[in-house]
């Protein structure tokens, strides 16, 4: 008889401390009920009972993964440009970064060799 309640004091602990850890480490979003820090204080207090309600009620399901977005889907990235296409297109694009390379900004030297100048900038007296 003895043996019957030790062991069933080891499950027992066992299971209070499984389930102990199970509810302190889920996510927020997966309590219901009452808050997350209220069922681990159940747990503690009612140690077999709070165990069992924590399963029963406390967890809830896991919550729905957020929507993907085009650039995270690979059915949207499914058509990629090949060859003749992606060359053109990469002409395209060094010749957009050359015209940005050319440009002159206001305050910026127009050589673009980043050398001092005795001049006045244009425009100073």
């Amino acid at each position: 008889m003895i043996r019957f309640l030790i062991i069933g004091i080891v499950i027992a602990v066992a299971f209070t401390l499984y389930s102990l850890v199970d509810a302190a480490m889920s996510d927020p979003a997966r309590s219901r009920g009452v808050s997350k820090p209220v069922w681990v204080v159940l747990t503690v207090l009612l140690p077999v009972v709070g165990g069992i309600l924590w399963f029963t009620i406390g967890k809830g399901p896991v919550p729905a993964a957020p929507p993907r977005r085009p650039d995270d889907d690979p059915r949207f990235s499914g058509t990629r440009m090949g060859g003749p296409e992606l060359d053109e297109h990469m002409r395209e694009l060094e010749e957009r970064l050359r015209e940005l390379d050319e440009e002159t900004f206001p305050g910026e030297d127009p050589r673009g060799d980043g050398a001092e100048s005795d001049e006045p900038p244009a425009g100073a007296k």
